[in-house]
């Protein structure tokens, strides 16, 4: 996951793009998955985003896929339940459980919308680095010391993470999960030493960062103005997505 979010983001082929609009594309998809009646708008949401981290950011299509699996499970499990026990014209029947025509457009429904809305985020998080992210949360008034507390805790996010797989790589090379009762050993160990580790580096990163003059105020700066073709593009996707979005809502009043 560190990878994904630091090494795609600040790597990627959209890195020239301007991260307000790139946030503004995004935040729109979700609105406009959530607004939509029909699955039709979230899956062309879908379908367009993914199209634009593949094609056009170079994320590679293994990844990218391995990531919306995991949400995606978990909407397919949710789709399942709602679309056995909602109530509606039955279309079939597996023992008390009966699947109605309702609740198989509600679990249709429920499925799509999860899948545009992460492709939304994750179009977000694979293309934009988390630091252009937070400078503008602080250029639109969020308070100073919400965004260095954020700042902060994504920072040691990783630095937990870090040391976490420094200890396993470690307890790996010594075969200490050969069997379950060394492995929940070996987990309870990891767990004891990794705290202490982390708060260690942890005081010597405070300590790195008062020798650099750190006054409670971390430097972000935006380094992307918005281009007038990535402009066109965004403005194209939108109005699309919008047409689309109206085109639905009028057919479903109808």
């Amino acid at each position: 996951m560190h990878r994904l979010l630091d090494d795609y983001a600040h790597e990627n082929g959209l890195r020239d793009v301007s991260p307000r609009l790139k946030l503004a594309v995004g935040a729109f998809s979700i609105i406009a998955c959530i607004a939509s009646p029909t699955p039709a708008v979230p899956l062309a949401v879908s379908a367009c985003l993914g199209a634009a981290v593949i094609a056009l950011a170079r994320i590679p299509w293994r990844v990218y896929i391995g990531i919306t699996a995991v949400p995606l499970s978990f909407a397919l499990l949710s789709a399942a339940i709602v679309a056995l026990l909602s109530p509606g014209e039955v279309l079939m029947s597996i023992g008390a459980l009966r699947l109605s025509r309702e609740g198989l457009w509600l679990g249709l429904l429920l499925v799509s919308r999860t899948i545009g809305g992460t492709s939304s985020l994750f179009f977000m998080a694979l293309t934009t680095p988390m630091t252009e992210i937070f400078a503008i949360l602080r250029s639109m008034g969020m308070p100073e010391s919400l965004v260095e507390l954020s700042m902060l805790i994504y920072r040691y996010i990783f630095v937990l993470l870090e040391e976490a797989m420094m200890v396993h790589s470690a307890q790996e090379m010594r075969m200490v999960h050969s069997s379950v009762r060394r492995s929940i050993s070996s987990f309870a160990m990891l767990a004891s030493v990794l705290f202490i580790r982390a708060w260690e580096r942890g005081e010597r990163l405070m300590v790195a960062m008062d020798s650099r003059c750190y006054n409670g105020r971390m430097p972000l700066g935006e380094s992307h103005a918005v281009r007038p073709g990535h402009l066109v593009a965004s403005l194209i996707y939108i109005l699309s997505i919008t047409a689309l979005l109206l085109a639905v809502i009028r057919g479903g009043s109808a």
